[in-house]
This record gives structure tokens, C-alpha cells and sequence, in this order.
């Protein structure tokens, strides 16, 4: 399925007032708990007691005693919630009575003893919630540490109705030009009046591939996370979690996790920033970071954030990576800008990547055991080393085929991972918030070999992975796209927001033929009928006006080879023969880089002769490699 692609014009409008900092972005409002306070159930005048009392002054004392004790005992953490949930198991999580939050694992109580020992001794646990237990469960929590209070927290279950593609949706209206998007809300723990210091949770994990994208798992964690980041004060707030597949990684994230032993998880959050997170949207169904008018405010920590890409097996990805460069210094952006590069990048093509500002680290690859040899997806894991960049706390992932149109700092202040839709449920890995961390590093590989991608590539498992993710404007990763069946009204829009000046896109991200391996005179996706959905020259202008305010130095590495040369004036004839309307195959094509060699073959016109022939060889030798441009110094290798 594919995505509504529309984007409004009006989009540079104003339509929310700009906050003061970046920080008002997550002043949300917690879903209020739709239960009332139980009201008391009874209440004892004394106004006309001599009247209407017949009783003994000592029966009367007697009376007021018993009822204080009723009333102390009907609401005790204890008392209310069990007496509440034996009269509510209908409503309530008590054991699972809605098959789609129970939960089969057996509990391993020695498991549990282990994990928590060392904190139990210091006195750490004196309150402990309990959440989706059953009845022989909690008895077993309260022989386990007997010295605590426990609370079972009784939440509402998810509406029936409520699916992971009602969370997820493909399409929202961004800009809110016929609705305003909301996701649904999800029921939430009450505070039980007490200070709690244990969350323990009981996890459903589903048999299948489909076991993350479970609403009643998601609404467990989301809970649990909720209402530790209500407790105030400067005691720790440990949160636990029984089940047999791993917890949400970027809601509870592996650098807090205190200890696991078999199926049970112990973590213990950063309760400020666990407090930011429970702050956003539920799922995609809303936006992340609303769209604005004007630039958004963000300071951060510049030192321990960059901009970072990845090129491996591909020498022709270095002046796209050179020109991506080149578009964030122009955005205004100072932030480092670091490429992870493979042993097949020559010292030629590092120097140049140096010299246009990235910070050179070298990579060894990773392989994609689900991939056959040489194929194009043979080693996209690969970018499983950006989360080893563990001397940055943010990074913001960028393809090499994309320009920064306007600066996008700002998006150092979202929680990972943040990024635009791609299809339904998925999210466009082009553009994504990253918190490096080789424990999150040594997750993505310890499930190499047992998820499934869904396109066989590192975004599809990525999205096996973090399921949980958050929704920016497609401004800020557009795709250079025509959707087969665009009305002409859209695709004017497009192309209007392709060559806006002053730009209204933050992100244009350059699908089908590459600018650099075009000619610069028309886009060359117009040769190729299955490319014309990517072919907009407004959009191929603009890349290489970006080239062109690269210094010619940096110009160098964006020279046609004799072969490539070939390849495009035959595609060129080819649209001649089919007459293609468009008519560009009639532009006279002008572009110095076609009398300028670079490698053995330069008579690239006779290469024409024998183009297309099944029984032609290629004797091309390899590009001879130019000497190393002096840079500075590269990155250690990863």
C-alpha cells in the first residue's frame, strides 16, 4: 500500500503559536483516568444526634469506632483495589479475563528473588504495584518480600476496537487543513496514594512474527512507564518486567536496565526522561512535533550530537555524501558529521569525504544473513554501527542521497527513534533519531538471525525492532515522488514545494537515477518509463545548486565515468525511439562532465556500438585511483 503524498502549500503557515523552547513541544496533558473516585458509601451525620440517637453514650463510641475502622479498611491501598477488582473483573486486569492481555510465561520466583536481592536488602523496596497478576501470583509477591506493602494496580483494558493500525496510521493531515489528528487514548494506572519504589508487570508475548505490534502489550508498558514518572523526589523508581520477549527498547532502554535473569527485566528509568516520552502520542496517529510556521528553538548539547551516514561497496554514494555535507553547513547547522565507511572505500574517496567536513570512521560490515551473495542488501546492516557512535548522545541518521533544505537541529531534542511514515505501520528509516548505545547495538544483533524483515533490508528489520515510534512532518524527509494516479493539481504542488524559495521543505530525499549520476541538464529519470514517477527538474535544479556551491575541489568527485556516460545517452535514444512527451530527450545536452575523462575508456561514444548486445564484454579496467587530497586525520575504526 502506499501513502497520500499531498502537501499543502499553505503548510509555511502559522498555524500553532511557536513555544518558547523546544521543551514546551512535550507539555502534553496525561490522559485523564475516565474512573470516578469511588464515592463513600455511606455518611454519618451527628447534627440532630440526641433526637434521633437512642443509644448509649457507650453504644454510640462503640458505633463510630466500628464505622472509622470500616472506612480506614475500604480504603487502604490493600482492601480498595481487591475489593474493586473482585466487583470490576469485567473492566479490570486481573488475571487476563481479556484474552488479550494474558499472559502464559510461568513465573520463575527464583528468577525474581535473584533480581531483586541486592535491593531488597538495602531496604529499596517498600512499595511494590502490581500490574496484571493474578490472585496465586500476588500471593507469591507478598511471601517473596514480605516486608514491603503490595498494591494491585488495576488499569482499564484497551478499547476492543482498538488496533495497531489505529495507532499506526498510514496518513494523517499534517497540517490540519480538514482535521485535527488525535490518536485514541489508552486507559492509565491511578496513583495509589502510596510511595512506590517496584512496578512489577506481567508482559503478553505473542507466538508469531506480530508479537511487538500488540496493543495490550504496548498499553501495559505505556501504563507502568506513566505512573513512575508521577513519583516525585529523589528515590529511585525501579520498574519490572516478566515476559519471554524483550521490552519496548527505546520506552525502557537497555542502558537502564538494572539486571535480567531468564524472563525477568529490571529497569531502572530516568524518571525525567521517562516523563518527556510519556508525554508523546500513543502511536504515529498524531504528530510527534507539530508543524510550525517558523524555526523551532533548540540549544542541546552541540558536542554530543552529529549528523551521521554510512556508505559501504559504494564509491558512487560519495559525492551524494560530499553534497549532503555541503547542504547542512548551509542549513547553518555546526554539528559534527560523521560517515561510517567499509575497507572498499578508497583513501582517494575518504579524502574527499573529509574535506567536505565528515568525520571518517571505518567500519567492518555486517552481513545480512537473509540476503543472498551479492545482492544489493548483502551487507545494510551495516548501519546497525551507528548505535557503536556511543561518543554522541544523539544522532540524526541521514541517506546520502538528500538534501538538508533548511536546518533540522532541532530534531536532536526527540527521543529515539523519530522519523516520518513510509508505508501503514512503518516508519521511513531515511531520516530517524538515534541514541547510540552498544548495549541497544548488541540487541539488534542478538536477533539477527530470528526477525524478518520486511523488505529484506535494514529498515524492515529496524521496524521489527523498535515498533514504538514517533511521527515527524514529512517535510523533514519528502520523497522526490509522483505517485502513479496523482491528480495534475498534486503533482503542481510537488513541484512547487521542490523549488520553494525560501524552501517550505525541511528534507528532500532523492529517490530513482541519483542527481550526480545524471546529466545536469534534465533530470535523466525521464529516459526510463518506470523511472518517470521519480523525474522532477525543479527538484534535480536544486541539487545541483547545491553542487555547484561546492568548492571545485569537492567537484572532482562528482565526474561521470566512460561507462556511466554510455549507459545515459543510450537511455537518452531509448526515450527518443519510444517518443516520450515529456520531449526531454530533445534537450541538447550541454554537461562539461561529458568531455572530461576520469578512467582507462574514454572514447565512450564507441562503447555505444555494442551497447545492449548480449554477447559483448566488458574489458573495462577499474578507474585508476587519483592520490589522497590532504585532510585531516580520520575517526578510530568501529
Amino acid at each position: 500500500m502506499r501513502g497520500k503524498m499531498g502537501t499543502s502549500p499553505h503548510a509555511v503557515e502559522a498555524r500553532h503559536r511557536l513555544p518558547a523552547s523546544f521543551e514546551d513541544l512535550y507539555k502534553r496533558r496525561l490522559p485523564r483516568s475516565k474512573v470516578k473516585d469511588v464515592e463513600k458509601p455511606f455518611h454519618l451525620s451527628i447534627q440532630d444526634r440526641n433526637s434521633r440517637c437512642k443509644f448509649s453514650f457507650l453504644k454510640l463510641i462503640l458505633l463510630i469506632t466500628i464505622c472509622g475502622t470500616f472506612v480506614t479498611l475500604l480504603y487502604s491501598p490493600e482492601v480498595y483495589n481487591t475489593n474493586h477488582l473482585s466487583s470490576s473483573s469485567s473492566r479490570w486486569i486481573w488475571g487476563g479475563s481479556d484474552p488479550r492481555y494474558m499472559s502464559n510465561i510461568d513465573t520463575d520466583w527464583n528468577d525474581i528473588l535473584k533480581i531483586t536481592e541486592k535491593l531488597k536488602g538495602k531496604n529499596e523496596f517498600q512499595g511494590i504495584g502490581l500490574v496484571n497478576f493474578n490472585k496465586t501470583e500476588t500471593n507469591h509477591w507478598e511471601h517473596l518480600i514480605p516486608d514491603a506493602t503490595h498494591v494491585v494496580l488495576p488499569l482499564d483494558y484497551a478499547a476492543k476496537n482498538m488496533t495497531w493500525e489505529s495507532l499506526y496510521l498510514e496518513w494523517i493531515d499534517e497540517e490540519e487543513e480538514t482535521e485535527v489528528p488525535v490518536c485514541p487514548s489508552l486507559p492509565s494506572l491511578r496513583s495509589p496514594g502510596i510511595r512506590l519504589n517496584l512496578i512489577a508487570v506481567k508482559l503478553p508475548c505473542r507466538n508469531g512474527g506480530n508479537w511487538s505490534r500488540d496493543v495490550a502489550r504496548l498499553h501495559l508498558q505505556l501504563a507502568a512507564a506513566a505512573l513512575a514518572a508521577s513519583f516525585k523526589g529523589n528515590y529511585s523508581v525501579y520498574v519490572l518486567f516478566i515476559t519471554n520477549c524483550f521490552p519496548i527498547p527505546n520506552l525502557f532502554t537497555c542502558k537502564e536496565l538494572v539486571g535480567r535473569e531468564g524472563n525477568a527485566w529490571l529497569y531502572r528509568p530516568n524518571l525525567s526522561v521517562l516523563r518527556e516520552k510519556v508525554q508523546l502520542p500513543v502511536g504515529s496517529c498524531e504528530l510527534a512535533l507539530p508543524m510550525r510556521g517558523k524555526e523551532l528553538v533548540y540549544n542541546g548539547n552541540a558536542p554530543r550530537e552529529a549528523y551521521a551516514t554510512i556508505l559501504h561497496s559504494a564509491h558512487v554514494y560519495v559525492c551524494g555524501a560530499i553534497a549532503a555535507a555541503q547542504s547542512i553547513r548551509m542549513s547553518g547547522s555546526t554539528r559534527d558529521l560523521v560517515i561510517l565507511v567499509d575497507e572498499t572505500i578508497s583513501g582517494y574517496h575518504r579524502s574527499g569525504l573529509e574535506a567536505a567536513g565528515w568525520k571518517v570512521r571505518t567500519i567492518q560490515r555486517i552481513r545480512n544473513p537473509k540476503a543472498e551473495k551479492d545482492a544489493y542488501n548483502e551487507w545494510n546492516y551495516s548501519k546497525f554501527r551507528l548505535w557503536q557512535l556511543t561518543d554522541y548522545d544523539k544522532i540524526i541518521f541521514i541517506d546520502a542521497d538528500l538534501l538538508i533544505l533548511r536546518n533540522i537541529d532541532f530534531l536532536f531534542g526527540m527521543p529515539e527513534i523519530s522519523a516520518t511514515g513510509n508505508n501503514a505501520t512503518l516508519f521511513n528509516s531515511g531520516v530517524m533519531v538515534v541514541e547510540p548505545s552498544n548495549c541497544t547495538f548488541h540487541l539488534l544483533m542478538d536477533y539477527i538471525n530470528e526477525i524478518e524483515s520486511y523488505n529484506g533490508g535494514d529498515q524492515g528489520y529496524l521496524n521489527e525492532i523498535f515498533t514504538w515510534w514517533h511521527r515527524i512532518p514529512r517535510h523533514m524527509n519528502f520523497l522526490k515522488h509522483f505517485w502513479i494516479g496523482d491528480e495534475e493539481e498534486k503533482k503542481q504542488m510537488k513541484t512547487m514545494l521542490f523549488g520553494a524559495e525560501p524552501p517550505i521543505l525541511y528534507v528532500l530525499h532523492y529517490l530513482g537515477l541519483k542527481p550526480w549520476l545524471c546529466y545536469r541538464d534534465y533530470d535523466c529519470n525521464w529516459n526510463a518509463d518506470i523511472f518517470h514517477e521519480f523525474a522532477s527538474d525543479v527538484a534535480h535544479e536544486k541539487w545541483w545548486k547545491v553542487h555547484d556551491a561546492m568548492p571545485e575541489l569537492l567537484q572532482q568527485f562528482c565526474m561521470l565515468k566512460s561507462k556511466q556516460k554510455a549507459q545515459l545517452e543510450w537511455d537518452r535514444r531509448q526515450a527518443k525511439i519510444a517518443n516520450y512527451t515529456d520531449g526531454h530527450w530533445r534537450i541538447e545536452v550541454k554537461d562539461r562532465r561529458l568531455k572530461k575523462c576520469i578512467d582507462n575508456l574514454c572514447n565512450w561514444k564507441s562503447m555505444l556500438r555494442h551497447w545492449g548486445e548480449t554477447n559483448w564484454t566488458d574489458d573495462e579496467s577499474y578507474t585508476p585511483t587519483p592520490p589522497a587530497i590532504t585532510t585531516t586525520s580520520s575517526l578510530p575504526a568501529l
